[in-house]
């Protein structure tokens, strides 16, 4: 099967982009300067990120808000129109569909979701439609460009006439940058301060955004940040990564999930089994490490207590802003306390390991 590509292919492989091959797209993971000098550049300056790959799916009719509630482990009914939220969907054995974004319009949702995930979540929604719902995939029609970094303000306000400095953390608002209008939100994937454009998926238009903001961000040090740096930003705020740390054998409570867990709000999909688990109490959770040498761990590697394999390391990398190997992985609950010491086996050899509180980095 053939690889798509997004609107900005051309500026990526002319900026110096590697593209691989990476949920149905080719995409860049990583530039000429390399993932670490790209992680840096969004710690310290303002980096874009392309993800017009994520999926984006409307669901609008009068049970729109009941579906979303059925489906999503979160309380949608707590969001007004210009508002958006965290969540989860889950199958009925508690296991994790996909977590993804729900955006509150007017009259109607949008839930962005995982690249990798698109075809398998709209199948999962379409067989859990009920009552007056349409979902409409606008996925391959919808560009999106992050920008993060501590000067993704000042590389925006250059482009746009409206003051984005009201614009509050999970929250979103219709404007044009760059003459190209747009929904704006502020949530992120990399702990710093950044803003997602979402706006119609034309090679043109893509042309005009993206070089408007190199333009705009090259007094702040801007650059395209890859799939690498994009990576190891994430884990160092210990966000999940669908896949490696959270699918269908993880149940919310297991992966630290059950703040967007509303058991409360009546019944939804997986709720039973999640209620059970929160009753019993999870056998193992996720926790986030640092490795004591200058090794580091990588995905999959086994992670052992007392020289017994217990769990595999499910996110791993060198932080570049710590200076150190991090991961994350699940061990036994009663030794996921913080300061506990575990083994990650590194080439047939154990490496101790600290568990300690996330995020690994404090922003």
């Amino acid at each position: 099967m053939s690889l798509k590509r997004t609107a900005f292919f051309d500026r990526h492989v002319q900026a110096g982009g590697k593209m691989v091959a990476f949920a149905g797209f080719e995409m860049p993971v990583q530039y000429t300067p390399g993932i670490v000098e790209e992680h840096r550049c969004v710690r310290e300056r303002v980096g874009v990120f392309d993800v017009s790959h994520m999926g984006e799916v409307e669901v609008a009719g009068a049970d729109a808000l009941a579906f979303v509630q059925n489906i999503t482990i979160n309380d949608a009914s707590k969001l007004t129109p210009g508002r958006v939220q965290y969540s989860a969907m889950c199958y009925p054995d508690g296991g994790i569909v996909d977590d993804l974004l729900v955006y509150r319009m007017a009259d109607r949702f949008m839930l962005v979701i995982n690249a990798a995930n698109t075809a398998k979540d709209i199948a999962w929604m379409k067989e859990n439609l009920r009552g007056d719902v349409v979902l409409t995939d606008r996925s391959d029609a919808t560009s999106l460009l992050a920008v993060q970094g501590p000067h993704a303000l000042d590389t925006l306000k250059k482009l746009t006439p409206t003051d984005l400095e009201p614009l509050q953390y999970y929250h979103w608002m219709h404007i044009t940058i760059a003459g190209v209008p747009m929904l704006v939100s502020r949530t992120g994937y990399t702990g710093e301060r950044g803003y997602e454009l979402y706006f119609p998926s034309d090679r043109a238009t893509g042309d005009i955004l993206w070089d408007a903001l190199m333009d705009a961000g090259k007094e702040f040090g801007i650059g395209p940040i890859g799939l690498g740096a994009r990576d190891t930003l994430r884990l160092e705020m210990g966000f999940c990564l669908y896949g490696n740390d959270i699918d269908a054998t993880t149940n919310p409570l297991e992966a630290g999930l059950g703040w967007i867990t509303r058991l409360g709000k009546g019944s939804f999909i997986g709720r039973e089994a999640i209620r059970t688990m929160k009753e019993d109490g999870p056998r193992r959770k996720l926790v986030g490490f640092t490795v004591n040498d200058r090794a580091f761990p990588r995905h999959g590697y086994p992670i052992q207590i007392a020289g017994v394999d217990t769990g595999h390391v499910t996110s791993g990398t060198f932080s570049p802003t710590i200076e150190k190997g991090i991961g994350m992985g699940y061990v036994p609950a009663d030794h996921a306390t913080v300061g506990a010491g575990i083994e990650i086996m590194i080439r047939t050899k154990p490496v101790a390991a600290t568990i300690v509180p996330l995020p690994f980095v404090k922003k």
